[in-house]
């Protein structure tokens, strides 16, 4: 097998899916109309609620889903080998990612923009709608965590690519002023926005900035508490619109060099069931493959962001279907690529810090320590993917690798900065129903700044000293825990709501959610009894608050299942009653 294979079957694989599979839910299940209001016209009030171009709008949400993870997994990940690691992303991305990202968009667009919590508590129960709401607020703390983590590694040790992560953020913000303030036509924005780009990434490269990873962190606390509090189109949107085309162009880009050079992959095709992935310690390919290969494949915290931000700049219905659905299938493509970049040229990389691939059990012990090494697993992705391309285009290896590390960074940063604009949200809902006892501190609390500040340090201070081994697990855990809750609430409203639908679709929700419930629950109990035993004789209080963090995320997701498991049998029962005798 080599490159060209496994990227054009990827690509093909999501574009039949697409044009299937996805346009069948719009028509069939959901129904789709543009003659249904939007939440973005009922609430239009140029902070949150603003109808936007679907372009724009995938340029955000795919920015905001992605963030790193769609690389760092898959890349840890090929410690199992490259065809497991790659059968998880089509998989998992097939058969769970894409109906859970675009079900969980329509589903909030359908109660006016609501949370996926609020959606939770509206069809199964009032405790179900507050727990859900605490076990998303840990998660979305977690994510912070271990993206800070990630992001700080990268810069301490690229110092070229924060400052051009810097210059981007300008060229959003100078890109979001052209726009909206002085009103220059979508193209000539667009050209001006680009150029900025350029440029950034060739001053970077000049002029790097260097900080530790603690100094990057409270950076990330800074820039983190005010891109969150500002209205969306200052950066969130200019900048996402941007990120768009660093997307389009990297895939493009090394997908195109990949089918040209179509190199034969030398990393090995499988290892061990029972490589040493996670902290360390021998991991079970099954369950704990969901706790390394995140996003790539599904993630919870996309239906946060569908319905925390996305549903509500959503111009009409027709358009989710190329947002959400289209957003999972690129970022499946993405991890393709990644896998087949690194599969392919990351063994030239390894090799320079005494890597083989002759003995496979060898190399899945060798791998995750040599990670470190050479950045990380973004570290390895950049390397690996300037091998490639400068294969096909003449051009400097540096500069290559600080646009593929700028391309990672940059989704990451907005990861960041929608999951705390999602988490003061959260926050205010969690608070909501002491808001009477205590008005005033629950006033302070959940006012904009204050509470974005207070989301992200707490996540901040989970990543002190950028311990991202640690944290990537708890966070693939935490946020697949949170996949299978939301395809509980999606399953619930397919069942309540539309009963037009048929047994097969009915069944191609329900099923994916017990697999996922039953996968993810198995790892979470395995990563508190095995790793985090490691990680407390070095990281005591980081290990504690972690356990604790998983522990009750574990309890929270078995009562939530049972709730969704009694209101749809509960729902069955009323189905089934025979109703009045009829008159004569």
């Amino acid at each position: 097998m080599n490159t060209l294979w496994i990227v054009g079957i990827g690509f093909l694989l999501y574009v039949i899916l697409y044009h299937t599979w996805g346009k069948r839910l719009a028509q069939s299940l959901l129904k789709v109309s543009d003659e249904n209001p939007t939440p973005s016209q009922l609430k239009q009030d140029g902070i949150d609620y603003v109808p936007t171009p679907r372009t724009v709008l995938f340029g955000h949400h795919f920015a905001s889903i992605a963030g790193a993870a769609p690389i760092v997994g898959p890349v840890i990940a090929l410690a199992w080998g490259w065809v497991p690691a790659l059968l998880w992303v089509w998989f998992g991305n097939v058969l769970i990612g894409a109906t859970h990202d675009y079900l969980s968009l329509m589903a909030s667009v359908r109660h006016e923009g609501r949370s996926i919590e609020w959606i939770a508590g509206g069809l199964i129960s009032r405790r179900t709608s507050l727990m859900f709401r605490v076990f998303i607020l840990f998660t979305l703390i977690l994510i912070i965590g271990a993206f800070s983590a990630i992001i700080a590694a990268i810069f301490a040790k690229n110092p070229a690519v924060g400052s051009a992560s810097f210059f981007f953020i300008l060229a959003a913000v100078i890109t979001g002023f052209l726009l909206y303030r002085v009103r220059v036509q979508l193209w000539l924005g667009t050209v001006i926005g680009l150029f900025l780009v350029i440029l950034g990434i060739l001053a970077g490269i000049e002029l790097p900035l260097r900080f530790s990873l603690n100094q990057w962190l409270l950076l990330l606390l800074i820039y983190m508490t005010i891109a969150a509090s500002l209205p969306v189109w200052a950066l969130l949107q200019p900048r996402d619109y941007l990120n768009a085309f660093l997307l389009w162009g990297g895939l493009i880009l090394g997908g195109i060099a990949l089918m040209v050079v179509h190199a034969g992959l030398n990393l090995p095709t499988f290892t061990t069931w029972s490589a040493p992935t996670i902290g360390g310690v021998p991991s079970p390919f099954w369950p704990t493959i969901p706790l390394v290969i995140a996003c790539g494949a599904l993630s919870g915290f996309h239906s946060l962001v569908a319905s925390g931000t996305t549903s509500k700049q959503l111009a009409r219905e027709s358009d989710a279907l190329f947002v959400g659905m289209g957003g999972m299938f690129t970022e499946g493509f993405l991890s393709t690529v990644v896998i087949a970049s690194v599969g392919a040229f990351g063994l030239t990389v390894l090799q320079q810090h005494g890597v083989s691939a002759q003995d496979s059990l060898q190399f899945a012990r060798d791998y995750g320590a040599v990670l470190k090494e050479v950045g990380g697993p973004v570290g390895l992705f950049s390397l690996s993917f300037a091998e490639v391309v400068s294969r096909m285009i003449p051009l400097s290896k540096q500069i290559i690798a600080v646009f593929a590390s700028l391309w990672v960074s940059a989704f990451a940063l907005t990861t960041l900065d929608t999951t705390t604009r999602i988490g003061r949200f959260t926050l205010n809902e969690v608070l909501d129903p002491v808001r009477d006892r205590v008005p005033g501190l629950v006033s302070f609390l959940t006012q904009n700044w204050v509470a974005s500040f207070l989301v992200s340090l707490a996540g901040v201070l989970l990543a002190w000293g950028a311990l991202w081994r640690l944290l990537w697990p708890a966070f693939g855990g935490a946020n697949q825990m949170l996949a299978s809750i939301a395809l509980m609430t999606v399953t619930v409203w397919v069942f309540l709501t539309m009963r037009h639908a048929g047994f097969l679709y009915r069944l191609a929700v329900l099923l994916p959610t017990l697999f996922l419930w039953i996968t993810i629950t198995s790892a979470l109990i395995w990563y508190l009894v095995v790793p985090l035993k490691k990680f407390f004789s070095t990281n005591p209080v980081q290990a504690v608050v972690l356990g604790i963090i998983v522990s009750v995320e574990i309890v929270l997701n078995i009562v939530l299942f049972w709730d969704a498991f009694r209101t749809i049998v509960a729902h069955r029962a009323i189905q089934k009653e025979p109703g009045p005798a009829p008159t004569a």
